[in-house]
């Protein structure tokens, strides 16, 4: 994980003075905790959870309102404003403050897409089969969401189907029994399939 916040500390920033990073991947696919960890690693770097974008109503029309909360602020170099939306009282809430961080880790289904690929550092993906990583979702949320699970994951497979992600990722996360191994990913061509260790090792990722 320190090789690779040192390879995105490394990286021109990418939508005014911020580097932001993508963590896209199915949803149940570990991203919200992956982003976590690597936040912490970068030194406490703002996470952006798209959940907070989305809403019951836009599970993935919420391009707009990313781009005009967000991303056009933060591209001025000023503290951008969104309203997290609230899943169990189905409203949007209070303005929350977005500062102009050095990185940005924008994290969730759709970070990916091709409307915000033009405003990302670098995107990863995590690279955990959607059949898998749908069995964890459901898993973790419960019976009472069954319902909601059944109509996301035609969304999710709909949307991916029209705008994926994973062909354009820069580094695929894999999961291990300890840690995550990154390889890079298919829109890097000019490297071999090798985990990224910047010459820490193989227990640098897992």
């Amino acid at each position: 994980m320190h090789a690779l916040a040192s390879r995105i500390r490394r990286l021109e920033p990418s939508c005014g003075p911020v580097r932001l990073v993508g963590v896209d991947g199915h949803a149940g696919s570990g991203k919200s905790t992956f982003a976590e960890k690597l936040a912490t690693v970068l030194g406490g770097a703002p996470v952006l959870r798209l959940d907070d974008i989305a809403s019951h109503e836009e599970l993935f029309g919420w391009t707009g309102r990313l781009l005009s909360q967000v991303i056009e602020p933060l591209g001025r170099g000023e503290t951008a404003h969104y309203a997290p939306y609230d899943w169990r009282a189905r409203r949007f809430g209070p303005p929350r403050a977005l500062p102009a961080a050095p990185v940005i880790v924008v994290e969730g289904v759709g970070a990916g897409r091709r409307a915000l690929r033009p405003y990302l550092a670098l995107l990863l993906w995590m690279d955990l089969p959607e059949e898998a990583s749908w069995a964890r979702g459901r898993a973790r949320d419960g019976e009472e969401q069954r319902e909601f699970w059944d109509g996301w994951t035609r969304a999710e497979r709909e949307h991916f189907a029209g705008d994926p992600s994973r062909p354009y990722a820069d580094l695929l996360v894999r999961q291990c029994e300890v840690g995550y191994e990154v390889r890079f990913g298919p829109a890097v061509t000019s490297e071999p399939d090798r985990p990224l260790t910047d010459g820490d090792g193989p227990s640098a990722m897992c």
